[in-house]
């Protein structure tokens, strides 16, 4: 899951490869869904901001409540900032 997290950063950033958000979701799905609470909530950033997805906040708030119920604090910031609990 951390390597996958880590191939969806590269992604994202363009960082060794074009950048392409899509393939980041990919990725950062692939980690999310093993539980990896840094890659919930950069799929929940990715959500929020439309991203290689179509912008969905009821999507971002949920990948945000995954990673928050983890002890994520910038997933419990951003939750927050959206007027959402964790």
């Amino acid at each position: 899951a951390d390597a996958q997290y880590h191939i969806g950063i590269c992604y994202q950033f363009g960082n060794g490869v074009t950048q392409d958000y899509a393939e980041a979701v990919k990725w950062y799905r692939k980690a999310a869904e093993q539980g990896l609470s840094d890659a919930q909530c950069n799929l929940g950033i990715c959500y929020e901001n439309g991203q290689g997805v179509t912008k969905s906040i009821t999507e971002a708030v949920k990948w945000y409540r995954k990673a928050a119920a983890q002890g994520d604090s910038d997933a419990k910031d951003k939750l927050k900032r959206l007027g959402y609990s964790e």
